[in-house]
C-alpha cells in the first residue's frame, strides 16, 4: 500500500524541465453554469408590517413579484439555450422562493430537468418570529453601522451563521454534481439554478470565491429576480474554475478580484513566477 501511494505521488508530481510540475487533474465536477436567483418582490419587500402577522417563511410574492419571476424564467431560458442542456434546481423552502420557482419550471421540459430539490440551508437570515416592525427597523439601522456579516439580530442569526450553513451546502452541491458526472452525464451540458434570498446569495458567492469580510461588506444585494451567473472557465493546462460574469460583478458592486476564486489568483501568480524562473523549492 505504501508503494502504491508513493507511485501515485510520483505520478502526480512528476518533475519536468525548468522547475515545472505536471499535475494529474481530478475529473471535473463543475457544471457549465451556476445561476443564482433572488426571489421576486415579496409582500415583506413591499410592506414591512407583513411580518407582524405572517411568519417570514410564509410571506408570498406580490403580483409584481410574480411578473418578475415570469420575466426571469424567460431570461433563464434564453441563457440556457443549448440543445442538450440539463438543469438542476435548488430552492429555499420559503413560500416566496417556491412561488418564484413555479414560474421558472414551465420554461423547461421534464427531460431537461435532472432534479429539483428543496434546500433549507439556503433560506433567509432569521431575524425573529412574528416581528415588531419598529424593533426590526431599528435593528437594521444598527446593523448598517455595525456590519452585516457579524451583526446578530436579538432573536435571530448573524450573517456569519448564514455563511456557515450556506458553506455546508456547497459540499452537498459538489457531491450531487459528481454523482451526475459518474453516471455519465456530460457536465459541460449541466446548469445549476439556485433560487434563494439576497443575503444568502451573496454569502454563497463569498464562500465559493473566498472573499474577505471587507469585500462582502462592500457588496450589495441583487435586485428581485436578478440572475447572477457563474460560468465555467478553463486554461490551456486544463485547470477549471467558476467565474462571475462581469455585469453581475458590477451589479453587486464587487472588485475585479472578487470575480474568480482566490486559489485561481494564486495559481496564476505561481505560474508567472515559474515562467520567470522565480520559483523556489519547498
Amino acid at each position: 500500500m505504501f508503494f502504491v501511494r508513493c507511485l501515485h505521488a510520483r505520478r502526480r508530481f512528476s518533475s519536468v524541465s525548468n522547475n515545472h510540475f505536471e499535475f494529474i487533474h481530478k475529473p471535473d465536477f463543475r457544471p457549465k453554469r451556476i445561476i443564482l436567483l433572488r426571489h421576486g418582490q415579496s409582500l415583506g419587500n413591499a410592506d414591512e408590517s407583513a411580518y407582524v402577522t405572517t411568519a417570514d417563511w410564509r410571506i408570498p410574492l406580490t403580483n409584481l413579484g410574480k411578473e418578475q419571476a415570469v420575466d426571469a424564467g424567460r431570461i433563464l431560458r434564453e441563457k440556457i439555450s443549448e440543445e442538450d442542456a440539463k438543469v438542476v434546481f435548488y430552492h429555499s423552502p420559503y413560500l416566496r422562493t417556491r412561488q418564484t420557482l413555479d414560474e421558472l419550471l414551465p420554461y423547461f421540459s421534464d427531460s431537461e430537468i435532472l432534479s429539483c430539490l428543496e434546500e433549507p440551508r439556503i433560506c433567509e437570515q432569521q431575524i425573529g418570529n412574528f416581528q415588531n416592525v419598529q424593533q426590526v427597523l431599528d435593528a437594521k439601522k444598527e446593523r448598517s453601522k455595525f456590519g452585516r456579516f457579524f451583526y446578530r439580530f436579538p432573536s435571530g442569526e448573524a450573517g456569519l451563521d448564514v455563511y456557515n450553513r450556506v458553506s455546508s451546502f456547497i459540499p452537498t452541491l459538489v457531491r450531487d454534481l459528481d454523482r451526475y458526472r459518474r453516471s455519465g452525464i456530460d457536465m459541460d451540458n449541466v446548469n445549476v439554478v439556485i433560487v434563494t434570498h439576497g443575503l444568502a446569495l451573496r454569502l454563497f458567492l463569498m464562500r465559493w470565491f473566498q472573499w474577505s469580510v471587507e469585500c462582502f461588506e462592500e457588496s450589495q444585494n441583487p435586485g428581485n429576480c436578478e440572475l447572477v451567473t457563474m460560468n465555467k472557465r478553463k486554461d490551456h493546462e486544463g485547470h477549471a474554475w467558476m467565474e462571475l460574469e462581469e455585469k453581475d460583478r458590477q451589479s453587486l458592486c464587487l472588485s475585479d478580484a472578487c470575480a474568480v476564486p482566490r486559489n485561481v489568483h494564486l495559481h496564476r501568480k505561481n505560474s508567472v513566477s515559474a515562467i520567470k524562473g522565480d520559483s523556489k523549492p519547498r
